[in-house]
């Protein structure tokens, strides 16, 4: 019996080969595609890596060249010439507005344009509006810097606690004292408020007359100190 099942294993196996070959000239090319699309796919991302990191290098390249470039007017028509898209529209913006002392209109002009640019992503358009409250300073109205400041101040926006703090200058702008000491004291507790924001405004409510509270803010470096 042994010589019939071996041959019935064997022609078993035949079919069993045959089948799978034909499942291959069948199939195989699925494979084939598979791997072409795997490799094209890792070629074409590092193709893209390589074009964005040359545009990045070509962008950084061309500001450095327009902040070398004679006065300010020479560099702030530098910098307008250079071709950007992306988030590098935002940096152009935050370039040209940084000379406000040589021309303030075009400062805020140029602040302006970024804060309606709704192509940006909000933590630029929140910077840029920041940046404009403080320049136009006493020039606009603080109401309308109020409203400016309002949302970049809600709960989870990155500039907020910067937000918080020019918030409480214009409480001292309006000679409302008692709300601008409360609102600098809670900055100094805010566990987000970075220690130089929170020196400001230790500063600020002493020249307010106002009580220095110990703050429960963490200090750099307590973390440290504690594991150690």
């Amino acid at each position: 019996m042994s010589n019939p099942d071996s041959f019935i294993d064997e022609v078993t196996e035949e079919v069993r080969r045959d089948r799978l070959f034909a499942m291959f000239r069948k199939y195989g090319w699925i494979g084939i595609v598979a791997v072409i699309f795997i490799v094209g796919g890792a070629a074409v991302n590092e193709w893209r890596k390589a074009q964005t990191l040359a545009r990045a290098e070509a962008f950084g390249d061309a500001v450095l060249e327009a902040l070398d470039t004679g006065g300010t007017e020479e560099r702030r028509a530098a910098l307008g010439a250079i071709g950007a898209d992306g988030d590098q529209k935002a940096v152009l913006q935050l370039l040209l507005a940084s000379d406000p002392d040589t021309d303030r209109a075009a400062t805020v002009a140029a602040l302006q344009t970024l804060e309606a640019d709704a192509t940006q992503p909000q933590s630029y358009r929140d910077l840029a509006t920041l940046r404009r409250v403080i320049v136009q300073g006493a020039e606009a109205p603080v109401a309308d810097r109020r409203a400016a400041l309002d949302p970049i101040a809600a709960p989870g926006r990155p500039f907020r606690t910067l937000a918080l703090e020019q918030l409480a200058y214009l409480l001292v702008e309006e000679k409302k004292t008692d709300e601008a000491v409360k609102a600098l004291q809670a900055l100094m507790q805010d566990q987000e408020a970075p220690a130089g924001l929170r020196s400001r405004a230790e500063q600020m409510v002493v020249a307010l007359g106002g009580v220095v509270q110990p703050s429960t803010a963490p200090q750099p470096g307590a973390a440290q100190d504690d594991a150690g």
